[in-house]
């Protein structure tokens, strides 16, 4: 079971900080071998979801992701750098990362539109939440990508 948090970034510890940029890391430039500048300027006006698992050497940071607000990266609402720790894996964290930002956007931009650039090899996990494709596959530091929309008329949650 793991403890959430949404936090700004002005909210967010040091140690939490390095945590979440350190797992970041370790997923996207390390396993998925994607060499890329991670801090792209966009955390600080993010809202940053950390789900932390308490064990017995102390808390680890085990699932992640920011909202990103309209007018940010795209005109809509999105969310991205959705990440689970390799150790924490299949338990579902993904799926109650992206229902919770999904609610988390709802509440905060009153029911906006949704765009996110995802994994091509996510395409119907996404689907499932009523994300439809919405550009060519494009590649994004070396991994297909495509951009996807989910619209109020869209929602399955």
């Amino acid at each position: 079971m793991l403890s959430w948090q949404w936090k700004t970034f002005s909210e967010l510890t040091l140690d939490e900080l390095y945590r979440l940029l350190a797992l970041r890391s370790e997923v996207f430039v390390l396993e998925q071998k994607s060499l890329y500048l991670d801090m792209d300027g966009h955390d600080r006006a993010c809202h940053h979801l950390l789900g932390q698992h308490a064990g017995e050497a102390g808390s680890s940071l085990a699932a992640y992701l920011r909202v990103l607000p309209p007018g940010l990266k795209y005109p809509e609402a999105s969310f991205g750098r959705v990440v689970t720790s390799p150790t924490m894996r299949r338990h579902g964290y993904g799926k109650l990362l992206v229902e919770k930002s999904l609610t988390f956007i709802e509440s905060a931009y009153s029911h906006p539109p949704i765009r996110i650039g995802a994994q091509h090899h996510l395409q119907r996990f996404y689907e499932g939440y009523g994300f439809r494709q919405v550009s060519e596959v494009y590649d994004e530091d070396g991994i297909p990508h495509i951009d996807m929309l989910r619209t109020p008329s869209s929602r399955s949650l």
